[in-house]
């Protein structure tokens, strides 16, 4: 069996197997996360958080479920699949904000000049720039690794199926990888592009990891409830067969 055909039979399987409604919020919220980063929560000289943050631990969370229930390289290849669609939307937007015409936003502004002004702004929003999309690409694929390594070695020696366990694994995998995340993409991005010194990407690589994983930490009885059950119904049993006759075999 050549190599493509590996990866498209096992990504056939997997999908099949992890709920058709987790797969979509994941990647509902890597897009969405990627989109409202644009937007500023908070700003000080040492300290910036954006909206983005309050979708980003939702993906965390799906990718810890995952990992627990089917193992870490399903939850890698289900964050590779919410990257590229994430890709492809942001291609679609850029594609859509260079056609003609306004924004309804143009119409309720008070003049043509200011109308233009708005228009063009969100254009801007929509169609990104690629050094955000190539940053937001490697930092998110760099902090999935992170995650699901670290979730499922943890799990193979505090997770003792119950929720402490549970709440190890996740939290601190999301800890590092959540840091991992914020610091790739404000090296590349926010430092590069726009001016941030060292001192600002490490306070607020730290500072947005901390409300990441709070938000995490106040949802994760939920996402333990949810890989209890999938374990329960034996979800996705198909593909956690297959990959443990591919790992026989090997």
């Amino acid at each position: 069996m050549s190599a493509i055909h590996r990866i498209r039979e096992d990504y056939k399987a997997l999908l099949h197997g992890v709920p058709a409604m987790v797969t979509c919020v994941f990647i509902l919220s890597v897009v969405f996360m990627n989109l409202m980063a644009s937007k500023e929560l908070y700003r000080s000289e040492y300290f910036c958080l954006n909206c983005g943050l309050a979708l980003s631990w939702i993906s965390f969370l799906c990718m810890d479920c995952i990992c627990k229930r089917f193992g870490p390289k399903a939850a890698t290849k289900i964050s590779i699949l919410a990257i590229g669609v994430n890709v492809v939307c942001v291609l679609v937007f850029k594609i859509l904000s260079m056609a003609p015409g306004a924004w309804a936003a143009y119409y309720s502004a008070p003049d043509a000049a200011t109308g233009e002004l708005v228009s063009a702004g969100i254009d801007s929003t929509f169609g990104g720039s690629w050094y955000v999309v190539v940053g937001s690409a490697t930092a998110m694929l760099l902090s999935t690794l992170v995650n699901s390594g670290l979730n499922h070695m943890i799990g193979r020696y505090a997770d003792k199926g119950n929720f402490s366990g549970f709440a190890k694994r996740s939290l601190v995998s999301t800890c590092i990888a959540q840091w991992v995340d914020n610091f790739v993409f404000s090296a590349m991005v926010s430092h590069v592009f726009f001016g941030w010194n060292w001192t600002q990407v490490l306070i607020c690589s730290t500072t947005s990891m901390v409300v990441e994983l709070v938000l995490e930490a106040a949802f994760s009885p939920m996402g333990y409830r949810i890989s209890k059950r999938w374990e329960k119904e034996r979800i996705g049993q198909k593909y956690i067969d297959r990959m443990q006759e591919a790992g026989a075999a090997a």
